[in-house]
């Protein structure tokens, strides 16, 4: 059974930083595509930043220059760099396959709060 862990709960002023992790078991972690998703209260969950097996990354509009994926494959852990946060950026983020329609069990995801 897949399992995946995020941690990295924050409360964070605006411009400030933070990195996300995510611990995965139960699968073959390093052949599969990989990503952060986000879900803010009213509003459908996205795909914000994506790796690939051999470590090219695509990132939504919105976090593009800011957030940085990267993944440690022989940790089964894939880590999300945040910087310049923004209120906007508020959200639970959550990781899993990528795109989402090869996602498995969603985890709890962790509350990224950016607040002065």
């Amino acid at each position: 059974q897949v399992q995946l862990v995020e941690s990295g709960v924050g409360l964070v002023q605006p411009g400030g930083s933070l990195i996300l992790s995510c611990l995965a078991s139960g699968t073959v972690f390093s052949i599969y595509r990989m990503g952060w998703y986000r879900q803010a209260p009213g509003k459908q969950r996205e795909l914000v930043a994506a790796i690939t097996t051999g470590g090219s990354t695509n990132y939504a509009d919105s976090v593009k220059g800011r957030f940085t994926i990267s993944r440690d494959n022989g940790k089964n852990t894939l880590y999300l760099q945040m910087n310049s946060l923004r209120p906007e950026d508020t959200a639970v983020y959550y990781c899993n396959r990528a795109p989402a329609q090869w996602a498995v069990d969603w985890g709890q995801g962790t509350q990224v709060t950016v607040s002065s």
